[in-house]
């Protein structure tokens, strides 16, 4: 019966060996694993040794039941200084396990000689073979190690509940009862002289409850969640915190940058008032709600930037919680403003270059629309108030926003208009002054001036501008004399085939146009009703009807400003 409930216990032990690897965990426990593996081993031990019918059968069950008092305590002694982030030596360790490994290899060597045990006697209690065994003068090393290992993992465990880590505190409960129950079962015993260990038993119970712990337990540890080279990089700190916003774990360098976490408890919540709280929560608020990955924050004289990432253990596992990168980017705040500012001032020196082009070139072509008004006095002026009207009406489409074109366009549009009839400077002047008494060949050839003055944008702009400046110039040039019932010239577009920006410095072409010839000697207010009424009239005929309401608007700025010029 015994032998049947020690190989149940084994078969559990594996079951759980084979639990843990199932979780493909990313960085792995090596003394987890260790025990983990050691366990399976100790229960054979104990199964073989109610199975054997020769002391040799017992001595060798022994060799393997051994590892517990030797080899596993060693690495619970190391899993513990692990656990406490503790880093020892390498040649500390080699101690350890050194020490234990000769331990074992002693008992192995006196398995055939009476050193270690005098007698070996096998008992068929009914129930199972039990073994009694008589010490030998070697046995006292085995007691000495235990007194002294068993002292050592005492000691750490009190020194880690007396300390403050950033461990977790419910970890730490299970290692100590575990221990201590493990420890009390095991004197119990040796002093009752049983006939079979219930230490089986234990080390099944102790392993489960450590493996379902794997998780909760290396969620504490900075170097499980982050790389090793990152977590020793000088310059940065990180902080753990689980999916409820409970305090896991940090590093030391975070205490740098946020220095209350030197006092946090481990498995309880950030004061909701502190730096960081402020940071760390308010990062993990952002990063859920719109995924923000960044925010900055300032500690004292240094510039901060914490940066947040999800974790898991496991490989393509569920997230358990999230990790933050923090970093001093001071130096790197400071290059940047410097770059900042020098950027700033090197486009404060172009957009001024730009500007003084801009006007340079503004001034050039109304001096150049100037020069051709003046070859006829009934023309003097016609450019400059025809780009006025083209501001007023503009300024009127963008406050009732009647056209959806962009802020651009207008600009682009306005900065064209002076050189809408630039192409009239090409055309004899005694052709221009007949009027309506043209021939049809001399009609022909005043009409090509549209097409010349698309020519003369080309000419004047091409690799100077920016292309759509350039476009929008074209389109004045060419269209302005277009019609929206499709009467016009160079090309007779209809309605909307003809751009925007003609149809409107067509208006205003043509309101100024009418105004010089109907003053005439009379009163400049009547001349505009007169004029205005003509504009009305025209609209959806030959201009776009769309821009009525516009016109409408505008009527008492340009009456003003007609008013204000004074005209002959």
């Amino acid at each position: 019966m015994v032998s049947i409930y020690y190989a149940i216990l084994l078969v559990i032990s594996i079951l759980i060996a084979i639990f843990v690897a199932q979780h493909t965990y990313e960085n792995i426990d090596i003394h987890h694993w260790t025990i983990t593996v050691i366990i399976p081993l100790v229960i054979l031990g104990y199964w073989l040794k109610t199975r054997v019918t020769t002391t040799n059968g017992a001595m060798i069950a022994f060799s393997y039941i051994y590892l517990d008092s030797t080899l596993m305590l060693a690495v619970i002694l190391c899993a513990l200084l692990y656990f406490m982030r503790i880093r020892v030596k390498p040649w500390i360790r080699l101690v350890i396990y050194g020490t234990s490994f000769a331990h074992m290899f002693v008992f192995w060597l006196c398995i055939n000689n009476r050193l270690y045990y005098k007698s070996v006697k096998l008992i068929d209690t009914g129930v199972g073979i039990a073994t009694k065994m008589e010490s030998g003068p070697l046995k006292i090393i085995h007691w000495i190690y235990i007194a002294a290992i068993l002292f050592a993992i005492i000691t750490v465990i009190l020194v880690a509940w007396i300390r403050r880590g950033t461990y977790s505190r419910r970890t730490l409960v299970i290692y100590t009862v575990l221990l201590s129950a493990g420890l009390l079962l095991y004197i119990i015993e040796s002093f009752m002289d049983v006939d079979f260990s219930m230490l089986p038993t234990m080390y099944v119970i102790a392993d489960a409850i450590i493996a379902l712990n794997y998780d909760r337990d290396h969620t504490h540890d900075i170097s499980s969640l982050v790389s090793r080279q990152q977590e020793q990089h000088s310059g940065r700190a990180y902080v753990a915190i689980d999916l409820s916003g409970r305090f896991l774990s940090c590093n030391k360098k975070a205490y740098d940058f946020l220095p209350e976490l030197e006092m946090q408890i481990v498995d309880a919540k950030l004061p909701e008032r502190g730096e960081a709280a402020e940071v760390l929560y308010g990062l993990k608020q952002d990063f859920l709600a719109n995924k923000t990955l960044l925010r900055q924050f300032q500690m004292g004289d240094m510039v901060c930037q914490c940066e947040i990432s999800e974790f898991s253990l496991r490989v393509d596992g569920e997230v358990q919680g999230y990790i933050f990168d923090i970093r001093d980017i001071t130096e790197e705040q400071h290059v940047i403003k410097v770059m900042r500012d020098y950027n700033d001032a090197l486009n404060e020196e172009v957009n001024r270059q730009m500007k003084a082009m801009v006007n340079m070139q503004e001034r050039m072509v109304l001096g150049l629309a100037d020069m051709m008004d003046s070859r006829d006095k009934e023309q003097s002026g016609r450019a400059r108030r025809t780009n006025a009207l083209v501001h007023i009406l503009v300024g009127e489409i963008q406050r009732q926003d009647y056209f959806k074109a962009s802020l651009q366009f207008f600009n682009d549009m306005l900065r064209a208009t002076p050189m809408y009839d630039l192409g009239r400077i090409c055309i004899d002047q005694a052709i221009i002054s007949k009027g309506s008494d043209r021939t049809t060949e001399e009609q022909a050839l005043y009409e090509s001036h549209a097409v010349k003055s698309g020519e003369f944008v080309h000419r004047i702009l091409d690799e100077a501008e920016n292309p759509q400046y350039v476009k929008v110039a074209y389109h004045i040039a060419r269209n302005h004399h277009e019609r929206w019932d499709g009467r016009g010239y160079p090309d007779g577009l209809v309605g909307e085939m003809i751009p925007l920006e003609a149809r409107i410095v067509a208006l205003a072409d043509a309101f100024d146009e009418w105004v010089a010839e109907k003053k005439k000697g009379r009163p400049m207010e009547e001349t505009l009703l007169e004029v205005e009424n003509m504009v009305e009239e025209q609209m959806g005929s030959r201009f776009d009807p769309n821009l009525q309401e516009v016109f409408m608007a505008s009527r008492k700025k340009i009456e003003e400003y007609y008013i204000s010029q004074e005209m002959d």
